[in-house]
């Protein structure tokens, strides 16, 4: 089958993350069994959902993984169509998930015919995950089961959309809830209550002071816009009427580290601000306290400028390597498994997440051949 035909059969599966996503998991099992591909599927804690994961050619000796997600951003509104019909305008095919990132796989998956006839020496890993969309949460199953799937491989790329462009480095993210608790009252004695959304506005005023001082003293990294990392609220709720003293509030942040800062770090500098919030408060007698959770976590991605996998990427993908990219991917955690790893997929990243998303027929065209190349190499 084509790509485009297997991105139809994909993008029909509405494989949103936090859901099930045991049909789209079959699909592609059944695909590679029909080429006499064994792939392991391997559950996460959840029950309900699974990661992929198959290798074409010698299982004992170190390969390139090709890693993608099956998961995809709920659809919303605003489409002109069935987010989950690949239909064709022009010369691109418009579906959820066409660009991020189920026409990586589409484009894996028609070439499993061709790895399988080739003469490999070294093999190729299929390494396709989920929930990627909310955090990279299925992947890391993925990476800590790999020593019993395959040898220690030589690298890893990850196809999110870079049209074709392998990427070195993106930025890490940390993101978190704060969950404000305070006393309610009438607001006609507010002395008698503990307003949950004033300590919250306190909150937001330090997030906004820390992120100021990343922007004013680093640490720099010139090749991404901004240079340095961020700290911002995305999401602020509480209160139930105006005269009514607020005893929640919910905080939703997030934070984006340069390569070289861990995301923990600004996520601890934050909860010991929180921290030093609340102290004086309780201290007087205050009925306050703040929850903390943390929603999505993963590091950036950092690989050197020498690096064999960029001089590898950019003579399969037949494109120069762009330095930084502000998205973030699975990449990171693959590197810091100890596998090299690089962005280079097909399309561009300004169409995900957006009503009408789409992908060309010549992206995919491009991506296939690059991965014949990559085939070519490994024979």
């Amino acid at each position: 089958m084509t790509a485009a035909a297997l991105l139809s059969d994909l993008v029909a599966i509405p494989s949103v993350c936090r859901t099930p996503n045991g049909a789209i998991v079959d699909l592609v099992r059944d695909i590679l069994a029909r080429h006499g591909v064994e792939a392991a599927v391997l559950p996460g804690p959840e029950g309900d959902r699974a990661n992929l994961f198959a290798t074409i050619g010698p299982r004992d000796v170190p390969g390139l993984v090709l890693s993608g997600h099956l998961d995809v951003v709920p659809a919303g509104e605003g489409w002109s169509g069935d987010p989950f019909t690949l239909r064709r305008v022009g010369d691109r095919l418009v579906g959820r998930g066409a660009v991020d990132m189920k026409g990586f796989v589409a484009c894996l998956l028609a070439l499993v015919p061709e790895m399988v006839r080739a003469p490999l020496r070294r093999p190729i890993h299929l390494a396709l995950s989920y929930d990627e969309e909310v955090g990279c949460v299925g992947v890391r199953h993925m990476i800590a089961r790999l020593p019993e799937l395959c040898a220690p491989p030589t690298g890893c790329i990850v196809g999110e959309p870079s049209e074709m462009r392998p990427v070195l480095r993106h930025k890490g993210k940390v993101a978190g809830r704060l969950t404000v608790r305070g006393r309610a009252g009438h607001s006609s004695r507010p002395d008698l209550a503990d307003n949950a959304v004033h300590l919250a506005a306190d909150i937001v005023g330090l997030v906004r002071r820390l992120h100021q001082g990343f922007a004013e003293a680093g640490p720099f990294h010139p090749l991404f816009e901004p240079a340095s990392s961020t700290l911002q609220v995305g999401v602020i709720a509480g209160g139930t009427g105006v005269n009514v003293v607020p005893e929640t509030c919910r905080v939703e942040w997030e934070a984006r580290a340069v390569p070289g800062t861990d995301p923990m770090t600004i996520h601890d500098t934050l909860q010991a601000g929180v921290a030093d919030l609340v102290a004086p408060l309780r201290a007087a007698g205050r009925a306050v306290a703040v929850e903390s959770e943390v929603l999505s976590l993963y590091p950036a991605l950092d690989l050197a400028d020498d690096a064999l996998l960029r001089g590898l990427a950019e003579t399969w993908s037949g494109r120069p390597a762009l330095g930084a990219v502000s998205y973030g991917t699975e990449a990171g955690l693959f590197q810091a498994a100890g596998i090299p790893s690089i962005i280079c997929g097909p399309g561009r990243i300004a169409e995900a997440h957006r009503p009408d998303e789409s992908i060309g027929r010549d992206d995919l065209d491009e991506c296939c051949a690059m991965l014949r190349r990559v085939i070519a190499h490994h024979s």
